[in-house]
Order: C-alpha cells, then sequence, then structure tokens
C-alpha cells in the first residue's frame, strides 16, 4: 500500500519541482529587466511622457511631484512596467513549457494561433492608445486652461497620476484588444456559438461601451476610442467565426463519410 501511494505521488512531486523551477525562471528574468529598466528609468519615461509633451504647446510641457519620493517611485513603477513587457516572453515561454506536454497535438495546433495572436493584438491596442488616444485626450483636457472667472486655470499634472493614467490607457487598450482571442477559445472550446453571439449582438454592444467608460478615463472622446474598436473586433470575430465552424462542419462531414464508407472489420 505504501508503494502505490509513493508511486502515486512521485509524479505529482515532479510536476511540482518542474513548475518551482519554471516560476524561478520567470522571477530571475523579470528582475534582471527590473535592474536593466532603473537604469534606464528616465529614458523610459521620456517615452511614456512624449504624448503629454506632445499635446502641450512647445516649450509650455511641465510635470510636478508634490511629495519627495514620487519622484523615486515614480521610477520603480516605470521599470517595473517596463520589465514586465520585455520579460513577457520569457514567462510566456516557460508557462507554455510546462502546460504543452499535456496537451495533445492537435490541441497545441489549436492553441498556437491564439497564443500568437495575443501579443499581436495587444500591441496594436496599445500603440492605438500611445499614438492616437493619448495624444488626442490630452489635448481635449488641456484646452481647459484659460481664464476662468478671472482665474488663471493652468495645467500641472503630477508625475505619480500622469504616469498612473498612462499604464490605464496602455493596459486597457491592450487588454481590450484580446477580445477575439477570449471569443474564439470560448467558441472552441464549445462554450458559445456564433449563432448565441449574434443573437446578443446587442447585449454585447452595451457591455463593450460599459467597459470602455469604466476601463478609461472620464472623457467621451477616449471611450469611444477605445468602444469603436472593439466593436469592429467583435464584428469581425463573427466573420471569422463563421469561416472556422464552416471548416470543422466540413471536416466533420468528411470524417462520417469516410467511416461509413469503411469496411466493416470482421
Amino acid at each position: 500500500m505504501i508503494d502505490d501511494i509513493d508511486e502515486s505521488q512521485a509524479p505529482l512531486l515532479d510536476h511540482l519541482l518542474e513548475l518551482r523551477t519554471r516560476l524561478l525562471r520567470c522571477v530571475y528574468a523579470l528582475v534582471a529587466a527590473f535592474v536593466v529598466c532603473f537604469y534606464f528609468a528616465d529614458d523610459i519615461f521620456s517615452i511614456l511622457a512624449r504624448p503629454l509633451v506632445v499635446a502641450f504647446p512647445p516649450g509650455q510641457g511641465k510635470l510636478i511631484y508634490t511629495k519627495l519620493y514620487e519622484a523615486f517611485f515614480v521610477e520603480l513603477k516605470v521599470s517595473m512596467f517596463a520589465a514586465f513587457f520585455i520579460s513577457f516572453p520569457v514567462i510566456a515561454n516557460q508557462l507554455w513549457a510546462f502546460v504543452a506536454p499535456g496537451l495533445y497535438a492537435r490541441e497545441k495546433r489549436a492553441f498556437l494561433p491564439f497564443i500568437l495572436a495575443t501579443p499581436i493584438l495587444f500591441t496594436m491596442g496599445a500603440s492605438l492608445a500611445y499614438y492616437v488616444v493619448m495624444p488626442t485626450a490630452f489635448k481635449w483636457f488641456l484646452g481647459f486652461e484659460g481664464n476662468k472667472g478671472g482665474l488663471q486655470l493652468e495645467a500641472l499634472p503630477g508625475t505619480g497620476d500622469y504616469l498612473s493614467l498612462v499604464m490605464q490607457f496602455i493596459l486597457a487598450f491592450g487588454i481590450s484588444f484580446l477580445l477575439p482571442v477570449l471569443l474564439m477559445l470560448l467558441n472552441r472550446a464549445g462554450i458559445v456559438s456564433r449563432a448565441q453571439l449574434v443573437q446578443a449582438r446587442r447585449y454585447a454592444i452595451v457591455l463593450i461601451f460599459a467597459v470602455a467608460t469604466v476601463a478609461t478615463p472620464p472623457d467621451v472622446v477616449s471611450q469611444l476610442m477605445l468602444a469603436i474598436p472593439l466593436l469592429l473586433l467583435f464584428e469581425g470575430t463573427l466573420v471569422l467565426m463563421r469561416f472556422t465552424e464552416s471548416a470543422d462542419a466540413k471536416r466533420k462531414a468528411e470524417e462520417e463519410a469516410v467511416i461509413e464508407q469503411a469496411p466493416l472489420l470482421p
């Protein structure tokens, strides 16, 4: 009885040891990237501050910090934020290497497109936020400067607040652009079908606008710039589902035809 228990526990212990090893590799990659990014923290923050520099009139941009330690913690946040993106390929590779041995070859082929599409879609969303949405939103925010009731209203954004806003924009758009991956995975798993999504389109539109309202700052411009691409991605996913479901149905019909035509074994 003891031998049977030991033999049954050994594979589990092997998996736990492998998981521990791969998690440590992820931590090492993140720490190494953090050290490098902390050295270049000023350069990275300059890149993140570029949309605000463009929004201000030439030579008039200014960031302040009201707490003595705020600038230092901003550099830490910038370094960690950049380190995660730099080390993400290593982290994703280690997680995939841990999960992949438990999948069949067909399942691996099914997951591969989603694995490749995830960083591409996230980068597209983050790029849209950085190059289009943030400059437009910041110019709109700065439009409230001027004389208000005899008082001069001037924008003096704090360093920490600005970094939090930039991170919110990038993460909100990057993660939201993963909507096609989520819907296709649910479809491939048999949880939802294209017909169900088409029937629930009106609720999906309401949900998309609700997500855009929560994920972006409370201005109509940012919300529309997130909601409209998400609606296009949703409709594009429905079109892609039509092709995949048709291909699956055709392949299933061919397999059934082959089985029916196969001679019965004695």
